[in-house]
């Protein structure tokens, strides 16, 4: 291996190391200490606490003064996948409860409910905003279970001012999946509405639902999807305060917490704007991670026309499932650049998905993608191999050109290029296979934390291969990190790349490899145990796997590989290309090699006569 591909490697190692950085949101500030004490947030006063006799009723709701007063009742209706929560006090929707998932502390994971969650409507009232969700509906209480997929359950809640002047909200659950319907209608309310904007306050306190407090809160974020067919991210890779004034008609928005959303879907007129907020509370707690906030605005008149039709997402981020919601919201699992998000969409998700289909350890199935993606590999590892043994065999004529050329790098270039062009070695295919390589590299780093498929799946001792597996708890944090532990499969992960690199530089002459590439080789694995001692169990498993499965593959090159027919071939190529006119690009690189002499010549010449004998005597 010489210089130019020395130099290779160094820059696809420091793309890796910067990937890696960015991805893994390092550096990170360290968030505010969680703590078990901190009481959930309230995030809306009871009518109980705001209105106490029918004058203040009048003053504050106006002509819907009389639903001020009433009983909140809750109706329950669920199906396989869901449980919902209904209130008759502003038609709301209370709480959520998925029944396939569990926290990280396998209690039931409740999405959202009354303490963190506050989703207010406000009307345009021609006195005052009108807020809908201090208000007392009317329902046709109709609660159960869906059983079937085809089968469906409508409640709806009306809150009237005579018969054909009311505000209705209507809920539909299906037999089965994550989304609820949602329509608003608004009718004969011409007297007591002013030409305004209907504004939905949608706000979020997160809860913990997973072991890492710092991933899930980098993790979470308001994504959203405009009419032009635009996704955008607040938040995201965040722990700061982040706002945004979305003017343009928004189709969708989301509150993401790393594995799980909840969304709202316009699927008749879209949002006209928005207002979004994300920002992390100072003081944490298992109940209040982050808070998301989302101001939309939805147009009076298209909800009277009948066009305020919505769906509620309450659910996974799973791509197999969110992909078919619809347009752009698969956008919601993040699969890296994108560049790499085609290689992870239409590569590794359907072999990995194709594999789960048949393997039920994630362990196992990880193992068997590493096979698979080396196997699909192994041509460009074949030719790096094969690239590295010819220059290897070339090692002596190099070493003789250096030694008679030594003072004259330029000459020593210009050498080396005849030498190659002769025996008809090009000294970047060996870098070339590992560039080819890298797409695949940063896809499987995105996906890993990002697969849902991933999440409370147990192998060996991690219980868990979507966070960090952890040995060792450190009374101090990592230098530079948030965190104290010591995650021994990037321990492992990071002896096997040592191993690979001590392989790796048996194969290569020492002579060919100046001294402070030899350090940074090996410096290079151990920077990187650091960014993925956080990193999920799952990736640093796969790249371990990897990596000796990569020395496995090249030994089994090398026992197959005759270096003696490889000088033979060379020798050939050298007879061969004796006579054999150059190409035009061989010509042109000579032509400015020659000039480039000139020109450095020329310089000398004019620094004066005694310049050679300068350098000689500063050596």
């Amino acid at each position: 291996m010489d210089r130019n591909n020395l130099i290779g490697f160094l820059l696809i190692f420091l793309l890796l190391i910067g990937y890696t950085i960015y991805e893994s949101q390092q550096p990170r500030p360290e968030p505010p200490k969680t703590t078990q004490a901190t009481p959930a947030p309230k995030v809306a006063p009871s009518v109980s606490e705001t209105v106490t006799d029918s004058a203040t009723a009048k003053r504050m709701y106006g002509d819907f003064a009389a639903a001020g007063f009433g009983e909140a009742k809750d109706i329950v209706v669920e199906n396989k996948d869901v449980k919902i929560t209904l209130n008759t006090k502003g038609g709301k929707i209370k709480e959520v409860l998925l029944k396939n998932y569990k926290t990280y502390d396998q209690k039931p994971l409740v999405l959202i409910d009354e303490k963190s969650s506050s989703r207010v409507l406000r009307l345009p009232g021609r006195t005052g905003d009108i807020n809908l969700s201090d208000l007392y509906f009317t329902s046709t209480d109709v609660g159960g279970v869906v059983k079937q997929d085809g089968d469906s359950i409508r409640v709806s809640f009306r809150l009237a001012l005579a018969d054909n002047q009311y505000v209705e909200q209507i809920y539909t659950i299906r037999g089965s999946g994550y989304q609820i319907g949602y329509d608003l209608k608004v009718n004969g309310l011409d007297g007591v509405l002013k030409n305004a904007p209907v504004q939905l306050v949608w706000l979020e306190h997160l809860k913990k639902f997973e072991k890492d407090t710092q991933t899930s809160q980098m993790a979470s974020a308001i994504n959203y999807y405009t009419v032009e067919e635009e996704f955008n991210d607040i938040g995201d890779n965040s722990v700061s305060v982040d706002e945004k004034a979305v003017e343009e008609p928004i189709r969708w928005v989301s509150l993401k917490q790393r594995f799980f959303l909840t969304a709202l879907i316009a699927r008749g007129t879209p949002f006209s704007a928005g207002q979004l907020k994300s920002s992390v509370p100072t003081v944490v707690s298992n109940d209040n991670i982050k808070v998301l906030e989302s101001n939309l605005q939805l147009s009076l008149a298209d909800l009277k026309s009948g066009k305020g039709h919505f769906d509620y997402y309450f659910g996974p981020n799973d791509y197999e499932i969110v992909k078919n919601v619809t347009d752009g919201f698969r956008e919601n699992v993040y699969l890296g650049w994108p560049v790499i998000r085609i290689v992870s969409r239409f590569v590794i998700l359907p072999v990995f998905h194709l594999l789960e289909s048949f393997i039920t350890n994630y362990g196992l199935l990880i193992i068997a993608l590493v096979l698979v993606v080396k196997t699909i590999l192994f041509p460009l590892v074949y030719r790096s191999y094969m690239s590295i043994a010819k220059t290897r065999v070339l090692q002596p004529e190099i070493e003789e050109i250096k030694a008679k050329h030594g003072d004259d790098m330029q000459k020593v270039q210009q050498e080396q290029m005849k030498l190659y062009n002769q025996v008809g070695v090009n000294p970047l295919s060996g870098c070339v296979p590992v560039l080819l390589q890298m797409p695949i590299l940063f896809a499987l780093f995105s996906l890993f934390p990002n697969l849902i498929e991933f999440r409370q799946k147990a192998f060996l001792w991690a219980n868990d291969l979507s966070t960090y597996d952890s040995i060792i708890q450190l009374p101090f944090n990592i230098p530079f990190t948030a965190y104290s532990h010591i995650s021994l499969f990037a321990v492992m992960m990071t002896a096997s790349s040592l191993a690979f690199t001590y392989y790796n530089s048996q194969m290569t002459s020492s002579a060919a490899m100046p001294g402070p590439y030899k350090t940074v080789q090996y410096v290079m694995p151990v920077v990187i145990m650091f960014v993925l001692n956080s990193s999920p169990a799952g990736l640093n498993f796969y790249y371990l796997i990897s990596n000796l499965v990569t020395i496995a593959q090249q030994l089994t090159i090398r026992k197959f590989v005759d270096e003696g027919e490889i000088r033979r071939k060379l020798e050939e190529n050298r007879i061969k290309n004796k006579d054999k006119k150059k190409t035009g690009f061989q010509a042109r690189l000579e032509e400015a090699m020659r000039k480039a002499e000139e020109v450095r010549k020329d310089a000398d010449s004019k620094k004066g006569p005694n310049t050679d004998a300068k350098k000689k005597t500063k050596k």
